[in-house]
């Protein structure tokens, strides 16, 4: 049986640059790539019908049961990273279709945490665009040593935030539903409450995977606690955070800016309110767009693919 494949939301153009998709040709596979996003569910069914495999990159295209129960062929749907809350996984079971995941970079997205962080401290791209238009030095940073960063959500990506936060000499606070004594202090920080984390901290970010649960986990009485002199950072989710408050927050002065690489909406429409938001750094969900990652995403669905058609699925992801 010839076997269609389709690769999604391509943006960069590189799918092929980090595995042998036309190898697949000798397997009787013809391989798509598609580069621009769908503009709705609709508009994704009618490009996959006839599509056997899909490779979805991230959360870029969900697929909800809606879309799932309309794609009768297909049969297998791989996600690029080891989970995907944009894939109801539970919905691509009833209908005979297997998920897979592939490995990711530990170090990406927590490395670009800390590259916004500093950008907005010492405000670069402000200082860029003055320097270009013949300025030179319009503003005043300030250093991190000495403050004190909060942590919400203290997995993989919040520990490695808290050891760098730690290395440039701030103290570390962090929070989650969840957390525990122990695993605050088996990472060297110091458990506290949300309320204490937004009113105490000089920068809060965000660490937590999304769900019906954590949507919205930071509103208006987050923002306002943590004040003037407070920095977001958000390389999550953007539905973590009531992008309206943040916008008020913003353009009224609750918080002295923001530092963010995901948005509600993605990508990020022309004239989103953010766009024009002061004090920001934005940055278009950079977290995992390294060469290195690629190589864990795209190499890693290429062996998933291998080995489904071999009969012998690998890292499959159930409800």
């Amino acid at each position: 049986m010839k076997h269609r494949l389709a690769i999604l939301d391509d943006y960069q153009d590189v799918a092929h640059g980090f595995a042998d998709w036309t190898s697949l040709e000798q397997d009787g596979v013809s391989v798509t790539v598609f580069r621009e996003p769908f503009t709705s569910p609709d508009a994704l069914v009618a490009a996959l019908a006839g599509f056997h495999i899909v490779v979805a990159m991230r959360e870029r295209t969900p697929f909800p049961r809606t879309v799932l129960e309309r794609l009768p062929e297909l049969k297998l749907l791989v996600t690029t990273g080891a989970a995907n809350a944009s894939i109801d996984v539970a919905a691509a079971a009833e209908h005979g279709v297997t998920v897979c995941g592939t490995p990711g970079s530990p170090t990406a997205a927590p490395e670009l945490t800390w590259a916004l962080l500093l950008g907005i401290a010492r405000n670069l791209t402000v200082e860029e665009n003055s320097l270009r238009s013949g300025a030179w030095q319009t503003t005043v940073g300030f250093e991190l040593a000495g403050k004190t960063l909060g942590i919400v959500g203290l997995g993989k990506i919040g520990r490695r935030i808290a050891a760098y936060g730690q290395a440039f000499g701030m103290e570390v606070l962090a929070w989650s539903e969840n957390l525990t004594e122990e695993a605050a202090a088996d990472a060297g920080v110091r458990r506290v409450t949300k309320e204490e984390l937004f009113l105490n901290s000089d920068v809060a970010t965000l660490h937590l995977r999304l769900s019906s649960r954590s949507e919205g986990t930071v509103g208006e009485e987050e923002l306002r606690l943590l004040g003037p002199e407070g920095i977001l950072v958000n390389t999550a989710r953007g539905p973590l955070v009531d992008q309206d408050a943040l916008v008020r927050a913003l353009t009224e002065g609750w918080i002295r800016g923001a530092a963010l690489d995901v948005f509600d909406q993605e990508p990020l429409p022309a004239g989103h309110p953010l766009l024009s938001a002061p004090n920001t750094v934005l940055s278009p969900h950079l977290g995992y767009v390294t060469r290195e990652s690629y190589r864990q995403f795209y190499g890693g669905a290429f062996e998933d693919v291998t080995a489904w058609l071999a009969g012998s699925p690998i890292r499959v992801i159930s409800a």
